[in-house]
């Protein structure tokens, strides 16, 4: 939570309206190489989540994260954990390892009610967009894919695209937001 992309997509997402609330899986907080077990990832979302509903104050709870945050999230919302959730936001989906292609991690997204919206980066080495857009289409209404041009999985943009990573954060802030205004889970 305190990475500094966390912090600046925060304040980006606070410029377009939407505020946050960052959580700290317990791997994280102890300083673990290894992440937190499925059961313990999705019961610090749970938790997280509860304490948005509370502190927002009637507004609409959207959850999600980057990466393993927005997978685990996803798993919570599979398994009915997240019934006050209007919608689900990843920030560079985790499909798969790097150089290793495949689905399995995307098979619970089936169950999840909720809409989705995935923010993916073109060299994302963890997310073969000619997988994950096949996946998006089968979920249907649910699934909202947005390509971000040139970003790899930390949404960094090489010089010669031509943009910066300042404008790709914006870009991510403005369409989550977006997005937001438009959810109806």
């Amino acid at each position: 939570m305190r990475h500094p992309f966390m912090g600046a997509l925060a304040m980006e997402l606070a410029a377009f309206g939407v505020a946050t609330l960052r959580y700290q899986f317990p791997y994280m907080e102890e300083k673990k190489g290894r992440p937190d077990s499925p059961g313990v990832a999705t019961a610090t979302v749970t938790a997280a989540v509860a304490l948005a509903e509370k502190e927002g104050a009637g507004l609409p709870v959207l959850a999600g994260g980057k990466s393993f945050g927005g997978r685990m999230t996803s798993a919570a919302a599979a398994e009915g954990k997240l019934p006050p959730v209007a919608g689900l936001i990843f920030f560079g989906f985790p499909l798969h390892p790097p150089k290793r292609p495949g689905t399995k991690r995307a098979e619970h997204l089936r169950k999840v009610k909720q809409p989705m919206l995935f923010l993916q980066g073109t060299r994302d080495d963890l997310a073969d967009l000619g997988l994950l857009r096949p996946i998006c289409e089968e979920l249907g209404e649910r699934a909202t894919l947005h390509v971000m041009d040139g970003a790899d999985h930390s949404f960094h943009v090489l010089k010669k695209s031509g943009k910066t990573d300042a404008e790709v954060l914006r870009e991510l802030a403005e369409t989550t937001a977006e997005w937001a205004r438009n959810c109806r889970g």
